[in-house]
């Protein structure tokens, strides 16, 4: 099993579910024989968002690539991004990188394709919403993305700044989010929806989301998973 590497802090509660998880079913894959190496480098929450929300995605580059160079210096084999907002620097990225990154964005469209989606919803940060990083490769793909209208993207954001990020789960903050996405099913028939803010998994789940979830965290776990399983 490779060593993992994982960038984290984008939030603390999404790379608390990426460690938990990683363990847990790393050690039940191998039959209780073995648990993973990982090694996690956390960055500065709100320098970084300060760098995404102000456009200075080269300072974002370089401090992100820095972080990732301490895991590599660290032994890590597989290394990943904890957040998917972190992904509109992700080709930058992966220039500056020695190791291949997995992919948020790809992991997605993968599964989306394999399930022979044809129009899906995204839903996240407001970045992840209005720019194309999370959409590139859908749409590649023959896939549709739709978004939610205006108000209902700054609702969402708004509760996963103000909400999520902290670990605080709502009840009234989940009825509004299964509103808006039975408004996108009924207005453009959408077959599922991408979960694309690495907190939204903390309120949203197969049991309660009225179309098909395209969770990214569980989607992103397969393929690191599979990845640090590989020779």
């Amino acid at each position: 099993m490779k060593k993992i590497g994982l960038v984290g802090g984008t939030g603390p509660e999404s790379t608390l579910m990426y460690y938990k998880a990683l363990n847990s079913r790393i050690d039940s894959l191998t039959n209780g024989k073995a648990m993973p190496d990982i090694v996690i480098e956390s960055v500065n929450f709100r320098r970084v968002w300060s760098y995404v929300t102000d456009g200075k995605y080269d300072m974002l580059v370089d401090y992100l690539a820095e972080k990732i160079n301490n895991l590599i210096k660290s032994g890590a084999e597989v290394v990943s991004l904890t957040a998917v907002t972190m992904h509109v620097v992700f080709d930058e990225l992966q220039k500056k990188c020695p190791l291949p990154l997995v992919s948020i964005p790809k992991a997605v469209c993968e599964k989306a394709v394999a399930n022979n989606f044809k129009k899906v919803a995204l839903i996240g940060t407001i970045f992840t919403m209005e720019q194309d990083y999370m959409k590139k490769d859908l749409r590649d793909n023959g896939i549709e993305v739709i978004v939610p209208e205006k108000d209902d993207r700054d609702l969402i954001a708004k509760r996963i700044l103000e909400e999520l990020e902290l670990g605080i789960v709502k009840e009234s903050t989940l009825r509004e989010f299964v509103a808006i996405i039975n408004k996108m099913k009924q207005t453009h028939g959408i077959e599922a929806v991408i979960l694309g803010c690495t907190e939204l998994p903390l309120i949203l789940n197969p049991d309660n989301c009225p179309v098909h979830c395209l969770d990214a965290v569980e989607i992103h776990l397969e393929k690191l998973i599979s990845l640090a399983d590989s020779e």
